[in-house]
């Protein structure tokens, strides 16, 4: 045998040892998770409390569950960053602004949906002592200030789109003004100022329930009562970030069981749920228990089981909102495909890591 030939026998013999090797050599084993991060919120203040938040992560090895608060000069939306930075694991969001993060690039999935939201749940809220505006009608040419990727913005697009006043977009100016404000508290301070004449929030957050509570504000209009927001793009929704819910989906897991056992325990343990909420998220108990208890709550609704259910929701709210003009989606809109992965089927019935099953 020439040498060529020798040194190719060689050079095959070695590659296929070499490839024999890493054929039964086991994988790397993955960091194991021994700390998470989740966000403060009424029902996770409860969660640590009671211990089910404990209690569930124990059962997979993580020691520590950190509720990082977010901080009332927080940006409405800041949670697509911490997430992205590994600043929390699992964020929670209505589905609109979810699916707008999805489509400005955030490579994340929806792991819990709930059910239909509701008409009480975003309200048009103006100043009370303005005697001027006292329903939708009243904003013709008037300026309206929210959070452009939110309900805030959403909901009301609709119920003005509705009563044939459309908000400014882009493209056109509409029959009422609008005013993209990320920041929840100076929201709150340029209505009471008249530096805006009306806004939307979810009634049940501690900024908007004070100031309802109090009587700064009034409802002037809500979601039409079948309509879009309301079945659609209004649901709250939880999402991850790809790697981390590939790498670690029985973290996933355990969070949304302590989620459903935690939501269980309010519902039965109203005043002591109030109490620890209170405490938890500085809040008077009255503003505590109105979380709870007013129709306008969205932080214990029931979960949408389906994974394709989930998927077809997110289908036909975008459709909606790009048929009237939505410059995000019209720019970048999810294709079927990618609404399929956004939507991690293994987190909803059927699926490995369901709590429906």
């Amino acid at each position: 045998m020439s040498y060529n030939l020798r040194n190719l026998a060689r050079s095959t013999v070695l590659a296929a040892s070499l490839a024999a090797a890493t054929a039964i050599a086991p994988a790397a084993a993955k960091e194991p998770l021994t700390s998470i991060n989740l966000q403060l919120r009424p029902w996770t203040v409860v969660a640590q409390e009671k211990g089910f938040l404990k209690e569930e992560f124990d059962k997979i090895g993580v020691t520590k569950v950190n509720l990082i608060a977010s901080g009332t000069a927080e940006l409405v939306g800041a949670e697509s960053a911490a997430l992205n930075n590994g600043g929390i694991a699992i964020a929670q969001r209505m589905v609109y602004p979810a699916t707008i993060h999805k489509a400005n690039g955030l490579d994340a999935v929806i792991v819990w949906l709930s059910e239909p939201s509701d008409k009480y749940r975003t309200p048009i809220l103006a100043r009370a002592n303005n005697d001027k505006i006292n329903s939708i009608a009243d904003l013709e040419g008037k300026l309206f200030g929210s959070s452009r990727i939110s309900c805030y913005f959403t909901s009301p697009f609709e119920a003005l789109a509705k009563a044939g006043l459309p908000l400014d977009s882009r493209e056109k100016p509409g029959k009422v003004r609008y005013q993209s404000i990320d920041n929840s508290a100076a929201t709150n301070a340029a209505l009471l100022s008249g530096a805006i004449d009306a806004t939307a929030a979810h009634l049940a957050v501690n900024n908007a329930a004070a100031l309802y509570l109090s009587g700064e504000v009034k409802i002037i209009g809500r979601s039409p009562d079948d309509g879009v927001y309301v079945n659609g793009a209004g649901r709250v929704s939880y999402f991850a970030m790809r790697d981390f819910v590939n790498e670690y989906p029985e973290a996933v897991h355990a969070f949304l069981i302590a989620h459903e056992r935690t939501k269980a325990w309010i519902a039965a343990n109203i005043d002591e749920a109030s109490e620890l909420i209170a405490e938890g998220t500085r809040v008077p108990i009255e503003i505590a228990k109105f979380q709870i208890t007013d129709p306008s709550t969205f932080e214990f609704m029931k979960g949408e089981t389906d994974a394709d259910s989930a998927r077809d929701n997110i289908e036909r709210f975008q459709a909606w909102y790009v048929d009237q003009g939505d410059d995000i989606l019209t720019d970048r809109k999810l294709s079927s495909a990618q609404i399929k992965d956004f939507v991690d089927g293994r987190f909803f019935a059927g699926g490995e890591y369901s709590v429906y099953n």
